[in-house]
């Protein structure tokens, strides 16, 4: 007989940025969570205390971004850590809000934050990230271990398809013209039109030497060889498209990725999809070392 167990044991753990997704996915994997504890310390200093062995075992840690995102990143990062010098054999973060992902281009005299955050999430001792609707899918190029980026579009779909009778009389509409490939994703499957809203309200933004005045005449540095360029002008908004006694379907419906019990009690017309079975059949299938494909069916590249 071997001494050597067919399939690793599994250690849910949460952190605290999400516990009612944690014990969903807990509940439906027929698990409990791990017994640990995260805490500030006087100093504000990120603690974590497992209270259960996880040598050898193939652990998940659920952990999302909410208002608090350096908190949850440390408490995520400080639980991967703690979990690799118990001998952990895996470490997976399920981390269905990746914080910072907005952040993943240069902006000014900024830096591509996202491109920070993946190197220290790669560093804590994670092996395997899942997560969902990466805001740029380059992202997953940022991190030195293997990225599941999951979609939520599957579910927003069937939610249009089961809550608005008439949704084939229906428009869906872009809110700006960056997200219009993924409306179009959208609308594609749902065989409807699209419209888009053009222009942005006009915002000054902080001065940043770039309009600084031309050198003194008679200096020694007064030849200036690049031209004046003028600002850029954004156009008033309008928009692109049929919309006329239609049905105009922008976002009112959210995942549960983040906590949102606050909002919703504010705003009566929040609707929440649940995510948590996707979450379940990903890490099913890491676990059982099978192919992440079925996830991903009728999935396009602009979704």
């Amino acid at each position: 007989m071997s001494l050597l167990c067919e399939k690793c044991p599994m250690v849910i753990v949460s952190g605290n940025s999400h516990p009612e997704l944690a014990q969903m996915i807990a509940e439906k994997l027929s698990m409990h969570l791990c017994d640990c504890c995260c805490y500030n310390k006087a100093n504000r200093e990120t603690a974590v205390e497992i209270k259960e062995s996880v040598r050898g075992k193939d652990v998940y840690i659920i952990q999302t971004g909410t208002k608090n995102v350096n908190n949850d990143m440390m408490e995520l990062q400080i639980l991967a850590y703690a979990c690799r010098t118990s001998c952990a054999r895996n470490i997976v973060g399920v981390i269905p809000y990746l914080p910072y992902s907005k952040q993943s281009k240069m902006r000014k005299r900024g830096s591509i934050v996202c491109k920070l955050l993946a190197k220290m999430l790669s560093k804590s001792g994670l092996d395997h990230i899942i997560t969902i609707d990466l805001h740029q899918k380059e992202i997953q190029g940022f991190f030195d271990i293997p990225v599941d980026n999951l979609r939520a579009s599957p579910f927003l779909i069937e939610y249009i398809q089961t809550t608005i009778p008439d949704f084939r009389n229906a428009v869906i509409v872009a809110r700006n013209p960056n997200s219009v490939k993924r409306v179009t994703s959208f609308a594609e499957r749902l065989r409807l039109s699209i419209a888009v809203i053009h222009g942005e309200e006009k915002d000054e933004d902080e001065p940043d030497g770039r309009n600084s005045p031309p050198p003194v005449q008679g200096a020694d540095f007064a030849f200036n060889p690049i031209p004046a360029i003028q600002a850029k002008e954004k156009p008033p908004l309008n928009v692109v498209g049929d919309v006329g006694g239609r049905i105009a379907i922008i976002v009112v419906v959210v995942t549960n990725t983040v906590p949102h019990e606050i909002q919703k009690m504010q705003c009566n017309k929040i609707k929440t999809v649940d995510i948590s079975g996707m979450l379940v059949e990903a890490i099913r299938r890491i676990h059982n070392k099978e192919s992440m494909a079925y996830l991903f069916r009728y999935i396009g590249m602009d979704d």
